[in-house]
């Protein structure tokens, strides 16, 4: 997609292994553009999450997770690297599914990551706090609430609160995984203005069950099918002249038994610590 891609993988493929082995990704190779909004979409169980989380090695939590390939943040490799997981991390910011504040203050949840990383004094962290919350459009609201609790915020409050404090290390890529999922109407809409806003300045991946999300915010789109790259073009392309097969009866919704049932099959060996 990009000859100079913010970062990329090269043959990835991770395996979850333990009673049955499943191969979650199949040798994918896909570059993510510098400075734009790619969409990972694809049926439920295809692989967007894994994907999502091999870009800054999160599966590792998990203990039975294998992983075949490299990705590579510029041309710094993610795997293959003797540099400490947070500070690989520090470049690749993570905005979960379901928002969780820390359980601190507004302005705790945002220096928390600046106070790890670096010394600072306390005005470059009072700089920092109020820079990345005017960035995702959250200051005038939280201001004169600092030092209140981050739980105390609304659930569209807390997502953004999060993407604040992702943004908080100073992120070269922003990694969302469904960040609108949890939300009403009014504050997905929120967080999606503020995603495209953010694009601007960030190299954002961003995971999505919906195609009309991927096609208001997306540069590009990434099709996943059973593990499968199946197919990464800018969105107009994608959706209104797709060039494989699959892609077309996914977009138009033609064939959904036949993709559901291939799916189930799927779910019944992936391990539920998978959570695509």
């Amino acid at each position: 997609m990009s000859h100079h891609p913010a970062i990329r993988t090269e043959g990835l493929s991770p395996t979850y292994t333990g009673e049955r082995e499943v191969e979650a990704l199949k040798d994918v190779t896909i570059d993510f553009d510098r400075n734009r909004l790619t969409a990972i979409i694809g049926p439920s169980g295809c692989g967007k999450s894994t994907l999502l989380k091999s870009l800054n090695r999160l599966h590792e939590i998990q203990s039975n997770v294998e992983i075949e390939g490299e990705v590579y943040v510029g041309d710094e490799p993610l795997y293959s690297t003797d540099r400490p997981l947070p500070e690989i991390r520090k470049h690749i910011g993570y905005v979960p599914q379901k928002p969780t504040p820390l359980p601190l203050s507004v302005y705790e949840n945002v220096a928390y990551g600046p106070k790890i990383h670096g010394d600072h004094t306390d005005e470059e962290l009072d700089a920092i706090v109020e820079n990345c919350l005017r960035k995702v459009n959250l200051w005038e609201e939280v201001e004169d609430r600092l030092d209140a609790s981050g739980a105390q915020l609304s659930m569209g409050q807390i997502q953004r609160l999060c993407l604040a404090r992702a943004l908080a290390v100073d992120p070269d890529v922003l990694l969302c995984d469904e960040v609108t999922s949890a939300l009403d109407p009014v504050s997905a809409e929120t967080v999606e203005e503020t995603l495209a806003s953010l694009k601007e300045e960030y190299t954002i991946v961003m995971v999505t069950h919906s195609m009309e999300q991927a096609k208001r915010l997306a540069d590009e789109v990434v099709f996943l099918y059973l593990g499968e790259l199946v197919e990464a073009n800018d969105t107009r392309s994608f959706f209104e002249d797709p060039s494989d097969e699959r892609t077309r009866e996914f977009v138009s919704g033609h064939d959904t038994v036949e993709f559901d049932a291939g799916e189930r099959r799927r779910d019944e060996a992936e391990p539920t610590t998978s959570d695509d």
